[in-house]
C-alpha cells in the first residue's frame, strides 16, 4: 500500500478530516491528490480518483451549484502551484 496517509488512510478518516477541514486546507489536499493521479497506475490511481471524488464532493457540500469554481479560483491564487 502507499506510504502518502492521502492515499493510505480509511476512506472513512479521510471523509472526517475532509469535513472539518478549511477551505484551504480541502484545496490543498484537493491539489496533493490530482498530482498523485498524474503519477498513479492501476488501482492506485483508481484508489486515487475516488478520494478526488470525496473531496469534490466536500467543495459542492460547501458550495452548492459552483462545482469545482471554487478550487479552481484557490489555484489562480496560489503563486507556486
Amino acid at each position: 500500500m502507499s506510504t502518502n496517509p492521502l492515499i493510505s488512510e480509511p476512506v472513512k478518516d479521510l471523509v472526517s478530516r475532509l469535513e472539518a477541514m478549511t477551505d484551504d486546507e480541502l484545496f490543498a489536499i484537493m491539489n496533493e491528490l490530482e498530482k498523485a493521479s498524474e503519477a498513479a497506475e492501476g488501482e492506485a490511481a483508481e484508489e486515487i480518483l475516488a478520494r478526488i471524488a470525496l473531496a469534490e464532493s466536500e467543495t459542492e457540500r460547501r458550495y452548492p451549484g459552483r462545482l469545482l469554481a471554487p478550487y479552481r479560483d484557490w489555484k489562480q491564487r496560489q503563486p507556486l502551484l
